[in-house]
């Protein structure tokens, strides 16, 4: 079974179209840790939300579809293939993707 890959201009994390059509100006993308998490810059770090990673190891989430990618890949390759998936729906990466929605202007 081939591997799903998001279309993906150059080398540009922001231009991802995940595989289920979203993108950073429909539904959004957002950055998101090795777990699949939603991370946070700034200090303190907002319950339901991680620190942003130390080495820098950043991810980009799909909040519709749960899908995952290694932005590190896709800077690297030009290719936005999926690293794993998440759910979305319930448990502890919805509820922070609806914190970090919550944060967003």
């Amino acid at each position: 079974m081939d591997a799903e890959t998001a279309d993906v201009v150059g080398h540009d994390v922001t231009t991802i179209t995940c595989v289920c059509g979203n993108t950073v100006s429909q539904d959004g993308l957002i950055q998101a840790n090795s777990e699949g998490v939603p991370v946070y810059a700034a200090s303190p770090v907002p319950e339901g939300l991680a620190p942003w990673p130390e080495d820098e190891d950043l991810y980009t989430l799909c909040p519709r579809c749960g899908r995952v990618y290694r932005d590190a890949v896709i800077e690297e390759t030009g290719t936005a293939p999926v690293a794993f998936r998440v759910d979305v729906t319930t448990g502890p990466v919805a509820e922070a993707i609806q914190v970090h929605w919550d944060l967003s202007p």
